[in-house]
């Protein structure tokens, strides 16, 4: 697993397709803040009340200048129907060889009830306009972190 992502460090740049089959380019969001989040799997009950939760916050990230991206291993296929049956109203990327995942330290060992298992590791960071990371959190819970997460940031 690859070293965790701190603050002061600059984010690695990624292109990934979204749920649309487009490619999406972490280089092309410099100069607005970016919230990257990533999620186990699309559909599932805690990442749909994590995406829920950031849909239902959105506004007030955007109006603050922040872009959200989220991103699983899922494919873009599977992203699309997430979006359209949950109304997720922000880019959905796909990272089906977990290459990004693991170079931003979002997939590795983690304890799934009571079991050490390889997956993907619920983590959220906040880039500055620079793409230099001001916050970041691993092993976060699906309920109640974009609330934290408004709170951090000063949002609420």
């Amino acid at each position: 697993m690859a070293d965790r992502l701190v603050p002061g460090d600059v984010a690695p740049d990624f292109t990934l397709p979204d749920d649309g089959g487009s490619s999406v380019h972490l280089a092309d969001l410099r100069g607005r803040k970016v919230i990257v989040y990533f999620y186990p799997a699309a559909m599932t009950p805690g990442c749909t009340k994590q995406a829920c939760d950031f849909t239902g916050a959105l506004d007030d990230f955007t109006k603050d200048g922040y872009a959200v991206l989220g991103v699983s291993p899922d494919r873009p296929d599977k992203l699309a129907r997430f979006r359209e049956r949950d109304h997720l109203t922000f880019p959905l990327l796909s990272d089906p060889d977990k290459a990004v995942l693991q170079e931003w330290g979002a997939f590795g060992e983690k304890k799934l009830y009571g079991k050490t298992v390889e997956g993907v590791i619920r983590s959220t960071v906040v880039l500055d306009e620079n793409g230099v990371v001001t916050h970041a959190w691993y092993n976060v819970r699906a309920t109640g972190h974009v609330a934290k997460l408004r709170r951090d940031l000063g949002l609420d």
